[in-house]
């Protein structure tokens, strides 16, 4: 995905793809997301079966275009930060393995810096350690069609509705003045 003139990219994996999206897709400024596959040693475009088998070294991510001027890199880092439990080494509760890894691939230098101010700064509000990967952003490979705004189209199914639904009401219950308008 390259970004138009006004938009910026973040990759961002905080465990199953699927979650990351449906909360970050509803951010004012979010333009688009598309779900991947990031940070892995295999050769060549890893398949969704392989990143799941954890031999690949490839974390689920999303690539997120926003536009700055709207969402600041900072805010969409916070709120992924506290989207997900960035204290789980390598799981995200029922999804274990290093696939689902929270990592935050930073695309320069100055993503580099807000990445490791931000882990600092709401380290403050957890018991245990934040164990957030921070890296220089790796080959992102897209993640099959089927994957793409996948709570949108399948939000019934048990999974969207047992785990995804309930980090939508929460951003909803605390960022409710970031939302898009058509989320209130």
């Amino acid at each position: 995905m390259s970004p138009s003139s006004n938009y910026e990219l973040a990759t961002l994996g905080g465990g199953c793809f699927w979650c990351v999206e449906a909360v970050l897709q509803r951010l004012r400024g979010v333009h688009s997301i598309t779900s991947g596959y990031c940070g892995g040693k295999a050769p060549g475009h890893p398949t969704y079966r392989e990143v799941c088998s954890g031999l690949t070294g490839h974390a689920e991510v999303v690539q997120v275009s926003y536009d700055p001027s709207i969402i600041s890199y900072k805010d969409l880092l916070r709120i992924f930060m506290t989207s997900h439990d960035p204290t789980s080494l390598n799981r995200q509760g029922g999804d274990v393995g290093t696939q689902y890894r929270s990592v935050i691939f930073y695309h320069n230098e100055q993503q580099k810096e807000i990445a490791q101010n931000v882990v600092k700064e709401v380290g403050a509000y957890y018991d245990d350690p934040i164990v957030t990967e921070i890296s220089p952003l790796a080959k992102f490979y897209p993640a099959e069609d089927y994957h793409q705004d996948y709570y949108n189209n399948n939000s019934d199914q048990g999974y969207c509705a047992m785990v995804i639904t309930p980090k939508i009401v929460k951003l909803k219950q605390h960022y409710s003045d970031r939302l898009k308008p058509s989320e209130n």
